[in-house]
């Protein structure tokens, strides 16, 4: 599932020895490469089964995966579970949206152009350490307790982080194409649209990609305003009640839509630069 593993594939029709799995860079065939990925999944719930069953640890403490399967059992038969999981991916997707639309062009600005390097990069790299829970009392303040609250802890999370990423990988783009184009007599302009953002976009998307992984931890966190609904809202109205199986359903929930999305914009990846998976 590695995207190490992706790059660097032979074309079709065309015949290569893998690499040593062992060496630096080494390579596996995808069977293998699908058999050791369900095992790094199986391995960890098989410990947590027999921890929780030995009555090493009290159910309190740990439940068993079959205590937290019928805890989603009756989530949704309480007909809460697919709402909840619907209102949770709304809010993430909306503060991911909200920090793509300011990233995106002023992460673009950061690196190609260096007046507003030098103006806004120190301003932008010390937001990026505030954390999101301590803007909560501003964003109730400033736009309510509403859906917009959520949405903007998310994007409060996520922007700055967002930006100096996309600025690095426009940043990374090698200075023989932007003098390529010099050459030919091309504006500061026409070098962004047609040298830098082309030759930078597959970068940008693995940036968005991990960014909207970022989106989906402080999905908790949103939920803490004022919310009546939710996976994070969920897990915290169960930690009142001591519910540990709610709270490890909910856990594991977040991460199941998580990985559902990662593995959506990998495979967007794929689709829109497979000229990417080509090289060597």
């Amino acid at each position: 599932m590695s995207d190490l593993n992706d790059r660097g594939g032979a074309a079709p029709g065309r015949v290569r020895n893998l690499r040593s799995p062992w060496a630096v860079g080494g390579e596996l065939p995808k069977t293998t490469l699908s058999v050791l990925a369900a095992t790094g999944f199986l391995l960890p719930l098989l410990a947590w089964m027999v921890i929780s069953t030995g009555g090493l640890v009290d159910a309190v403490f740990l439940p068993t995966p079959p205590q937290v399967l019928k805890s989603v059992q009756a989530w949704a038969s309480e007909g809460d579970l697919f709402s909840d999981i619907g209102i949770s991916i709304g809010r993430v997707y909306g503060g991911f949206a909200l920090a793509v639309l300011v990233a995106l062009p002023l992460g673009i600005a950061l690196g190609a152009v260096t007046p507003v390097r030098a103006l806004l990069e120190p301003l932008i790299d010390f937001s990026r350490y505030l954390p999101a829970v301590a803007f909560i009392p501003l964003i109730m303040l400033w736009v309510g307790i509403e859906e917009s609250a959520k949405v903007a802890v998310i994007f409060v999370g996520t922007v700055c982080q967002m930006v100096l990423l996309v600025a690095g990988d426009i940043a990374r783009v090698p200075d023989a194409s932007i003098e390529a184009a010099r050459t030919m007599g091309a504006s500061n302009q026409e070098v962004i649209q047609h040298v830098l953002i082309p030759a930078a976009w597959p970068a940008m998307f693995d940036t968005l990609r991990a960014m909207m992984g970022l989106s989906w931890t402080y999905l908790v966190v949103a939920e803490l305003v004022a919310a009546s609904s939710g996976l994070g809202f969920s897990i915290l109205k169960a930690q009142r009640f001591l519910q540990t199986d709610r709270i490890f359903a909910g856990i594991l929930l977040i991460g199941l839509v998580g990985l559902v999305t990662d593995q959506a914009f990998r495979w967007l990846h794929r689709r829109a630069f497979s000229w990417f998976y080509l090289r060597g």
